[in-house]
């Protein structure tokens, strides 16, 4: 009689299935989430007021400068509601790619005492700023209730597809950037930068018909495919359109941008996943 012991049924040490370990690890993942939310503002006087100072402080500037001193709020109507919906959806993306990515930093002394699937930290953070960018899309659409904006399915559902796509963007490129700075702490330097291009590369300070007159038509095309130029621009679908009566309308291709933008968020995030992974066997020692 054979005394082979079947370790079918055994996992690992240490290692996982990625990001389907959610799904088994769920109420872990929540108690992450309220722990980040319930710090977030710890020893604040203003608590989580700062969820509205902060972009209030944002929108006001870009508006004196884009809308005031360039004029944009003469050619663009309802330019106020145009230039927050930009801003809530870069804000949303800025902040869940930074706190993705700065998240196994941030629990080190988890990571270092015991096993857990450490893809849990940064969808944990990623969570965490859908949850601050509530109050910021609250303010908005009470704006736009007072002026006017009525729901539609297409305005639902832009908003929605918005949201997901600006998510999975998000968590991919977070995913990546969370698994290489541990080893490599220079990888914050990089989500610097690409924070800074990110309201600069979209149609949240300048309308769409801008970058048409002013690029080639193939560069056109990579801007447009880019997820968070798409998720802007349903935003302002979502909520901008419907309170004005002649809006610029989306570019022609739309939904080929569309289709494009949510191939290359799937594409990050499996990149994403992969890249965790590697890194993700030194965690402990690189910590």
């Amino acid at each position: 009689m054979s005394n082979a012991i079947n370790l079918s049924d055994y996992d690992v040490p240490g290692r996982g299935r990625g990001i389907l370990d959610v799904i088994r690890w769920r109420y872990l993942l929540s108690l992450l989430v309220q722990k980040g939310t319930a710090t977030r503002y710890r020893n604040s006087v203003l608590g989580w007021t700062w969820s509205y100072v902060k972009p209030a402080a944002q929108f006001v500037v870009y508006y004196f400068v884009m809308g005031i001193i360039l004029g944009l709020h003469q050619n663009v109507p309802n330019f106020a509601i145009y230039l927050f919906c930009g801003v809530v959806m870069v804000n949303l993306f800025n902040e869940a790619f930074t706190n993705a990515t700065e998240s196994i930093v941030a629990n080190g002394s988890l990571v270092r005492k015991i096993y857990l699937p450490r893809e849990l930290f940064p969808l944990a953070a990623t969570i965490g700023a859908m949850i601050h960018f509530l109050p910021q899309a609250a303010v908005l659409l009470l704006i736009c209730l007072i002026v006017g904006w009525t729901p539609s399915l297409l305005a639902i559902a832009a908003l929605v597809i918005a949201i997901v796509l600006v998510v999975v963007w998000s968590l991919g490129l977070g995913l990546l950037f969370a698994g290489v700075n541990v080893r490599f702490r220079d990888a914050q330097n990089f989500v610097e930068i690409i924070r800074t291009f990110s309201t600069w590369t979209s149609p949240v300070l300048y309308t769409w018909t801008f970058v048409h007159e002013a690029l080639p038509s193939w560069l056109f095309h990579i801007y447009m495919s880019n997820p968070l130029t798409v998720a802007v621009e349903l935003f302002h679908v979502g909520f901008w359109d419907a309170t004005v009566d002649n809006g610029h309308g989306l570019p022609a291709h739309f939904m080929f941008y569309l289709a494009a933008s949510f191939v290359a968020s799937l594409i990050v995030l499996i990149a994403g996943q992969l890249t965790f992974r590697r890194f993700e066997r030194s965690f402990a020692q690189d910590l």
